[in-house]
């Protein structure tokens, strides 16, 4: 397929980027600029340099698309325009072909919720309240197969924005990470390249659409996390913190979805798509894995 994909020079859309080269797919990167169509044409992308803020231009950038892959977010108050640019934008293209649009989501739009499954309500905190009038859009939008992908956190080689605010916890007299909040909290975590590895099989698999929730099935605590995290840094321990140091530390729109007690099982990944995820938890990558390395 020639698959339209934002995001590629991104955490997540590298990784969907280098997925689908390795199982034949060709790629349009939609990029930003020219010094990030250089760095992916050298990978082995078709550049198009798009202001996804702009509908019309991603429009015409679609048109001889395949299907297309929404990761790209600027992670601040104008994410919503982006999303909803690019997403109309598949809408319009792709009316009347069948042809995927699948989009990025995050399990913080369903709130405090340790039984989160595709039918749970919404309960999304101010952060990400912007996301679910947009993925109805595409889910309802009858001319082509729209799949939301609702991301767990993710992490691996080294990288990720979470598991870094993890390793840059602030330390308490003794030198032990601060946990956010108590700690008691569990989050859903999912490898990138296991994401990656679901992103393609949704694209390939005509019968894929609707929401799908993608976690390891874990569900780590918190204090189980900055413990890992406490071995990569050198630091002797983790210690609860509270939810005012954490929304002191990081703004209370940050603060509040971290502080999120959420636990997932992916069941539908997993039944229809065959989706199994086969890298380490989170906890063994503070531990042993790409984060390890680098300290």
């Amino acid at each position: 397929m020639k698959v339209a994909l934002t995001g590629a020079t991104g955490f997540m859309g590298s990784h969907i980027f280098a997925e689908l080269r390795a199982h034949g797919h060709g790629v349009t990167a939609l990029v930003r600029n020219d010094a990030q169509s250089e760095a992916v044409a050298a990978q082995g992308a078709t550049p198009a340099v798009v202001d996804l803020y702009d509908r019309p231009a991603v429009v015409k950038a679609l048109r001889d698309a395949d299907g297309a892959i929404h990761t790209a977010s600027p992670g601040d108050a104008t994410s919503a325009d982006l999303d909803s640019a690019v997403a109309d934008a598949a809408i319009e293209v792709f009316d009347g072909t069948g042809k995927p649009y699948l989009h990025i989501s995050g399990g913080w739009v369903y709130g405090a919720n340790t039984a989160i499954t595709e039918d749970s309500p919404f309960d999304a905190p101010p952060m990400v309240s912007f996301r679910e009038p947009i993925e109805r859009r595409v889910l309802d939008a009858s001319g082509m197969r729209g799949v939301v992908v609702v991301s767990g956190v993710a992490y691996g080689d080294g990288g990720g924005g979470v598991p870094g605010v993890l390793l840059g916890s602030p330390r308490d007299p003794d030198g032990n990470l601060i946990m956010l909040g108590t700690g008691e909290q569990h989050w859903s975590t999912v490898h990138v390249a296991d994401v990656a590895d679901f992103f393609r099989r949704a694209l390939e698999s005509d019968t894929a659409h609707g929401y799908y929730v993608v976690g390891n099935g874990l569900n780590s605590t918190v204090a189980e996390l900055t413990e890992a995290a406490a071995v990569t840094t050198g630091a002797p321990g983790a210690v609860p913190g509270s939810d005012e140091e954490a929304r002191a530390r990081l703004g209370d729109y940050f603060a509040e979805v971290l502080l999120l007690d959420q636990v997932t099982a992916a069941t539908k990944a997993r039944s229809e798509l065959g989706w199994l995820p086969t890298h380490p938890g989170l906890v063994d990558e503070f531990r042993h894995g790409s984060y390890a390395a680098d300290h």
